[in-house]
């Protein structure tokens, strides 16, 4: 008989690896679980910009890497309807999906997360759907229960408590996957690279390829190497708009987050409000790449009033399907941030919106002119022409007349633009119902596999694939 290691390796430690560990853990605790990631234990990861407002340029980013992946340091939303945050409706059906939403919802609860749902059984949601209407924008009904910034970290963190405490559990820190372990045609583990950088072959029954948006390039040469079919997903790509609260507050306080779907008059083009963040901070992060770092624009808040900001911000984005013979969406959007970065050299781009419509750059004279303060300190004025195509910036420029109607004040020349936000789901590995690949004993879950867009519908892809491989690993014994 063949000998394992461990039961399961989960590659990736953000919300969907840690709930594959969690399932397994509550199901089947006499196995054997290894969980890798490329960065820090939870409570080793910090952020100097976070204190500091300049990004150090760490060489593994903290707020990307590490347990609980960008959760960690995420705005915390659980968005607690299927039809917002993925895919997994393709999965199963809409009843199903909403009882695993609940399942995983009430384990955040379990773990601290707080109580209180944004845009619940109010009547609010609907007098906005109805007056969206009349601007041909759509509202998506989603409750929310925002954690905030602190609120998530210590739920991650608490999660990563109750499992290192157990003894089939194992977690190490700054360890990648080179490449699949393949055996009789079957995924039978990996080589995996230590922080001392020695490879090293652990088996393993079963594999799950958990790697967050950060890992969407490792997973994309990982299925070219083991011959898994990819299709393209969507790239968007656009701007984290920064306003007053007082603009976007008859929204925020009964929603927390609007989101809102226009189609562009000119292109019409999809484009989508994204991460709303009440009294938020607007934020940079860094993805890792075969061809350097890039940077990126994202935006959290606190659950805690006391540690708001007088500003809203949120990511609109344009969503682009490429057809053949293009299939490098995730390049593209990695291309199109390096032209943010080349001219500011290497940072995030802020932009007034009066002066984006003059068609002149924002400098350090017409930014203290705003009355929208940058909560992103570090951000350098710049003219964003120069970096998203002319079709990205006319789309959003007409999405945010047409949003002013909703939330007056936000086509205002103060409004803040920062750029460039990507979201890297660009590589959807096929899978089958349970999310097992083409490759058996190989299976692809959350944002990296390009199947969620989110906390909760990460969490129930770990569920669900842990409880397939539960009942295929005690018929295999």
């Amino acid at each position: 008989m063949k000998q394992f290691d461990y039961d399961l390796l989960v590659i990736g430690a953000g919300p969907a690896g840690i709930f594959t560990a969690l399932e397994m853990n509550r199901l089947a605790p006499e196995k054997k679980v290894l969980v890798i990631d490329s960065g820090s234990a939870i409570a080793e990861r910090t952020c100097p910009a976070r204190t500091s407002g300049q990004c150090a340029h760490c060489k593994t980013c903290n707020i990307m890497n590490g347990w609980a992946g960008a959760g960690a340091f995420s705005d915390g939303k659980l968005s607690l309807s299927e039809e917002v945050g993925g895919h997994i409706t393709d999965f199963m059906s809409a009843q199903e999906a909403e009882q695993m939403i609940h399942y995983c919802d009430e384990i955040y609860l379990k773990f601290g997360a707080p109580k209180k749902v944004f845009g619940e059984g109010n009547k609010f949601a609907d007098k906005i759907a109805y007056e969206a209407r009349k601007e041909n924008i759509q509202l998506i009904h989603c409750p929310v229960r925002h954690m905030g910034t602190e609120y998530s970290f210590q739920v991650l963190s608490a999660m990563y408590d109750y499992l290192a405490a157990q003894p089939n559990f194992e977690f190490r820190a700054h360890t990648t996957a080179d490449t699949i372990f393949v055996e009789d045609g079957r995924a039978c583990g990996a080589y995996l690279l230590g922080p001392d950088g020695k490879r090293e072959l652990v088996r393993a029954k079963r594999v799950v390829a958990a790697p967050g948006r950060g890992g969407a390039d490792w997973l994309n040469r990982i299925s070219k190497e083991t011959g898994l079919s990819v299709t393209n997903n969507e790239v968007d790509i656009g701007v984290r708009v920064e306003v007053p609260n007082a603009v976007m507050d008859h929204l925020t306080q009964n929603l927390y987050e609007a989101k809102l779907i226009y189609y562009s008059d000119t292109f019409e083009n999809k484009v989508r409000t994204f991460c709303m963040n009440p009294g938020g901070i607007v934020s940079e992060e860094h993805y890792d790449g075969p061809n350097g770092g890039i940077a990126v624009v994202n935006g959290h808040s606190y659950a805690d009033e006391d540690r708001h900001s007088n500003n809203t911000n949120f990511a609109l984005l344009v969503s682009t399907k490429f057809t053949q013979p293009f299939h490098q969406p995730i390049e593209y959007g990695r291309y199109i941030a390096q032209l943010g970065n080349m001219l500011t050299g290497g940072g995030i781009m802020v932009q007034r919106l009066g002066d984006l419509l003059l068609g002149r750059r924002t400098d350090e004279t017409r930014l203290q002119k705003s009355t929208t303060i940058p909560t992103l300190k570090n951000a350098v004025p710049g003219d964003l022409s120069f970096v998203l195509p002319h079709r990205h910036l006319t789309s959003i420029v007409e999405t945010l007349r047409a949003l002013d109607k909703l939330a007056p004040g936000l086509y205002s020349r103060n409004t803040l633009l920062y750029g460039v936000e990507v979201k890297f789901y660009s590589a959807k590995v096929a899978v089958d119902q349970k999310f097992q690949t083409q490759l058996p004993g190989l299976y692809a879950i959350g944002d990296g596999a390009g199947i969620t867009r989110g906390l909760m519908q990460a969490s129930v892809t770990g569920v669900m694939a842990a409880r397939h491989m539960i009942e295929s690993l005690k018929e295999a014994d």
